[in-house]
């Protein structure tokens, strides 16, 4: 056995059984007996509860019990859920109840639920419900809810400032002082949410007998879900467990606690039955949380040779009406958008805003998007205003080389100094400017103009602080029969987590990849972690089973030179067999080692060998290792429609060794998609009263294949020293510039128009609008 599955492109062992529909998701679990939930959710964006009539419905046939706050046990009474990122920037650390008691503060917001034999039952049932709302004031806006006489989100707070973050280093007055060239810009960008192909699911059942629960549930953070059940359940951690089974997507938004899964626990533990609930496509859109809301108010000072000489600014971040996740987005938002880019003084403000919303907490990409999008769109408009390419005032002003590591003088959300380990940012951008045709595009660009249509190119890089911690475990064991086990608390969501983590164990033992099973998302495998978001899962687990898995093998050879009589270094694995190398010697099976090591009377453990060939490692990374990358797209725009269609894409992407490059394009591609949802199509509208007016899919667009390209993905890898196995997270990175490199490239192609776009997502008619604002401008002008 000679293979080595590290760095290949494996296929990914999960969808044998996910594509013949074998999968084993949420709703696939069926217990007798089970109830199903329906919730009663506020009509009102902000509102006082006077009361609430649950009679007519606790009287329809086949409902088993309706509750409103009230009627939860004496336990939860008062408690919020679990806030999940404490920060000291909080002003005050307002979280959800499981259900709303006197106020509600969002549409959607469940103020009841119906446990009925059905869901049909239920949701009939639901409609029943009579509560009497009195509307409030609403914060509906964000620039506006800053302001002093604002309406406030919660009825007892004088204002709406959920967080004031304050960040920056370097003298940035001096550097305005000494600016040939200031830029400004106001860039707004919008809210939009993950929409995974499954939407939010939950499955509680309490065994009466033993005082335990068990919890299924489409988490990307199975202990987390566990911690914040028994801190509103007061149970013991012994009596519950959490299990992630399949899952059909996350992309950031089921990282969080809802209430709907801490009510659908305490119901099962009243009642004394499973209660099963499943979210459908209208609640997520209403309830499930959202990101990406921000406004920037942005200054660049650049020297006459556009260098640049500092940044300085405001951000509002609207948080909507709970802080489930703390500040985590806003404040990566601000400590990202110095980026790849020299920057020798830097200072914002962050205003983290309540309004009457669905809470914002970390989607694809957690708040680096937006930042890469507004250092992105400061420099095209540098650029623009210096007379300079776009790419060459990039070129200009990266980080070169030979300063890696580089301290930007910052500090992370982890609590570290912003570090960059590796990467070749100049290397990654000349590729892709190279691979893009970026140099003979203008005489393209030239014809097509005259031809009447109007293409463009649009550049943008990134770096990604990725690989957190605080840590993540992960078990190897090798089982009797002799196969491997590898076992994570991290869920999984669809990445091919479960090929990766095999590869490495499988090199490691030096067997094929079909002999290692993987076990993940169950808090019963493993006692603690953390949960799988922010592109840290290769890094935290990928090193764990790297190190568990090398001392099993160690252990192995250590049983078998013992047997043999040899020296260790003269054992080697091959083929789940451990023999004496270069030699006719003995050998014996993992699976003979395993059953000794496992209490086999007539054989001794040698002497300091411990039972078991299992061993568990937490790694805990010394900080965020940071990807990279560089995103060219090239559209065409109809200026008559507004309508984009993206004609190449192009990236360059740095995240450091590759354990299975199939994985790693499959991603980068993935992530493209969002990002061009997020650019051109994806966005949560509210009316001036915060209602949600896109509640389903015909409102609320998604990228189709009809718009989205085949990227062309291009690889430089820069071994992170940070970690055994020199890897970088590789899920977001796709997402991250995708917003600028679009927005840019149509900015491109309409210059015969004069158009500036300081926004995302661009909708054709706001392309339009921006199309007819520049033309009256040039009207105007030439009136004069």
């Amino acid at each position: 056995m000679t293979t080595r599955f590290f760095g290949a492109p494996v296929q990914r062992v999960e969808d044998p059984t996910l594509l013949k529909g074998e999968g084993r998701f949420t709703d696939d679990i069926k217990l007798p007996g089970t109830l199903h939930a329906a919730f009663v959710r506020s009509p009102f964006a902000h509102a006082r509860i006077n009361g609430i009539d649950l009679e007519a419905a606790r009287a329809m046939p086949g409902v088993k019990a309706v509750l409103a706050a009230a009627d939860l046990p004496d336990v939860v009474q008062g408690k919020r859920i679990l806030l999940q990122v404490p920060n000291p920037a909080i002003t005050e650390p307002i979280t959800q109840m499981p259900l709303a008691r006197d106020e509600v503060c969002f549409v959607g917001e469940p103020v009841a639920v119906v446990l009925a034999e059905s869901r049909h039952l239920a949701e009939d049932a639901a409609e029943m419900v009579i509560v009497d709302f009195e509307p409030l004031p609403v914060a509906a806006d964000l620039a506006s809810a800053v302001e002093p006489d604002a309406a406030t989100a919660h009825a007892h707070r004088s204002d709406n400032i959920a967080a004031r973050i304050q960040v920056g280093y370097g003298d940035v007055a001096a550097a305005f002082q000494a600016a040939a060239h200031v830029v400004t810009a106001r860039i707004p960008q919008h809210r939009g949410t993950g929409n995974p192909i499954e939407c939010r699911a939950v499955l509680a059942d309490f065994n009466a007998v033993h005082g335990t629960l068990t919890v299924w549930s489409a988490t990307q953070a199975p202990h987390g879900l566990k911690r914040a059940l028994g801190d509103m359940l007061e149970m013991a951690d012994t009596d519950l467990r959490v299990i992630a089974p399949d899952v059909g997507g996350g992309f950031g938004p089921k990282l969080q606690v809802y209430p709907e899964e801490i009510v659908v626990a305490i119901a099962s533990r009243m009642l004394g039955v499973p209660v099963k609930w499943i979210e459908d496509r209208r609640e997520h859109l209403l309830t499930t949380v959202q990101e990406r809301d921000q406004l920037w108010t942005m200054r660049m000072a650049l020297d006459a040779e556009g260098k640049i000489l500092g940044i300085s600014g405001q951000m509002l971040h609207d948080q909507g009406a709970y802080l489930p996740w703390g500040v985590i987005s806003p404040y990566i938002s601000s400590v990202t958008l110095p980026g790849p880019y020299i920057l020798p003084a830097y200072k914002l403000e962050t205003l983290v805003v309540f309004t009457n919303k669905v809470p914002t907490t970390p989607l694809r990409g957690a708040g680096r998007p937006q930042a890469v999008f507004t250092m992105e769109r400061l420099l095209d408009h540098a650029a623009d205003e210096l007379g300079l390419d776009r790419a060459e005032i990039r070129r200009r002003n990266l980080i070169p080389t030979e300063r890696m590591p580089y301290a930007v003088g910052l500090t992370f959300r982890d609590g570290k100094p912003v570090v960059y380990d590796s990467g070749d940012y100049p290397k990654c951008q000349a590729l892709a400017i190279e691979k893009a045709g970026w140099t003979i595009f203008r005489e393209r660009q030239r014809a097509a103009w005259q031809q009447g249509r109007y293409i463009g190119q649009g550049i943008a890089n990134y770096v990604e602080g990725t690989g957190l911690g605080p840590f993540e475990g992960a078990t190897t064991q090798v089982l009797p029969s002799g196969r491997i086990l590898l076992r994570t608390g991290s869920a999984a969501q669809g990445q091919g987590n479960k090929t990766v983590y095999a590869q490495i164990a499988a090199d490691t033992f030096n067997v094929d990849i079909s002999q290692v099973d993987v076990e993940v998302g169950d808090t019963a495998s493993i006692p603690i972690g953390v949960g799988a978001f922010a592109s840290r899962l290769m890094v935290n687990v990928g090193s764990s089973i790297s190190v568990s898995s090398a001392a099993v093998a160690k252990k192995i050879k250590q049983i078998a030179a013992a047997r043999f009589e040899v020296a260790e270094d003269e054992i080697e694995l091959a083929n789940g067999m451990a023999r004496v190398a270069a030699s006719q010697g003995g050998s014996m099976s993992f699976a003979e080692i395993a059953r000794m090591t496992s209490g086999m009377p007539g054989f001794s453990l040698p002497q300091g060998i411990e039972p078991g060939l299992v061993s568990t490692h937490y790694y805990a990374p010394p900080q965020a290792t940071y990807a990279n990358g560089c995103h060219v797209a090239e559209v065409e725009v109809d200026p008559e429609t507004g309508l984009v269609k993206i004609l190449r894409y192009v990236v360059v992407h740095d995240c450091g060794r590759m354990v299975n490059p199939l994985l790693v394009e499959g991603q980068v591609q993935g992530g493209v998609a969002h990002g061009i949802g997020n650019a051109l199509l994806e966005k949560m509208r509210f009316d001036e009263q915060a209602n949600p007016v896109t509640t389903s899919l015909a409102d609320y667009l998604l990228p189709d294949a009809d718009n989205v390209p085949e990227a062309e993905i291009y690889h430089v890898e820069s071994p992170s020293p940070l970690n055994p196995l020199g890897v970088k997270g590789a899920g977001e990175g796709g997402t991250i510039p995708a917003a600028a490199a679009i927005v840019s490239a149509i900015e491109d192609a309409l210059r015969p128009f004069g158009v500036r776009i300081d926004e995302a997502p661009i909708l054709p008619e706001r392309l339009c609008a921006l199309i007819d604002d520049a033309a009256a401008r040039q009207a105007k002008k030439e009136m004069a």
